[in-house]
């Protein structure tokens, strides 16, 4: 009888807790800080990055200031990175920034967030306003930060960022000639012959430019 007893009081403790902790359609609430980090950890390795980010919301709202919060947010922007998602990325690098920007992790994170928009150029279809935006970026945080310890990676970045610049220049200029678009053609042929590029001696890649630069 006491055995039973004792079963009935486990059975309505656990339907207690998983009525707190979910709803009849199976949505998340009401969890410790330390279980939706297991959670987004959880639906990050299962690539359900839809239900990270709606659990990170819940996260964020009912734990606002957890120690776990500020990890996980970089692990959110870390995830959309190698997922190639750049956009979603920097949305969470810049909610980062918002939430805990000290000197030195808005250092860390705009460093991240050029990386990011690096990254991005191994895609297709990437555009020269970025590029020249990536470019403009990297200027300005070795001008702000000259000691940084990331300094030799934005640079190897920016040589990267100026190669790619200068071989689309050439790929423009040759389709404006080639479609007798010849005042078109003289713009980037001057930006070509102005570029710190144009003494160096480039091999053009077999694959897409956009590719094999940053490969």
């Amino acid at each position: 009888m006491q055995n039973l007893i004792k079963f009935l009081l486990c059975a309505l403790f656990v339907a207690f807790i998983s009525g707190c902790s979910s709803k009849g359609d199976g949505t998340l609430f009401n969890l410790s800080q330390e279980a939706w980090y297991a959670q987004i950890l959880d639906d990050l390795n299962s690539l359900s990055y839809d239900d990270a980010e709606t659990h990170y919301t819940s996260f964020a709202s009912e734990h606002i200031a957890s120690p776990l919060l500020e990890e996980m947010t970089l692990i959110m922007a870390q995830a959309f990175v190698d997922d190639e998602n750049y956009e979603k990325a920097n949305k969470y690098l810049d909610e980062y920034i918002r939430r805990y920007g000290t000197a030195k992790k808005i250092e860390y994170a705009r460093y991240l967030k050029i990386r990011a928009n690096f990254d991005s150029f191994s895609r297709p279809g990437r555009n020269q306003r970025l590029m020249l935006n990536s470019i403009d970026e990297i200027r300005k945080f070795i001008i702000e930060y000259p000691q940084s310890e990331y300094r030799p990676l934005l640079e190897t970045m920016m040589t990267k960022l100026r190669l790619a610049e200068h071989q689309l220049n050439k790929d423009i200029k040759d389709l404006y000639e080639r479609t007798g678009k010849d005042e078109s053609a003289k713009i980037y042929e001057s930006r070509i012959e102005n570029s710190p590029m144009n003494s160096t001696e480039i091999i053009k890649p077999q694959s897409p430019w956009y590719r094999a630069i940053f490969e």
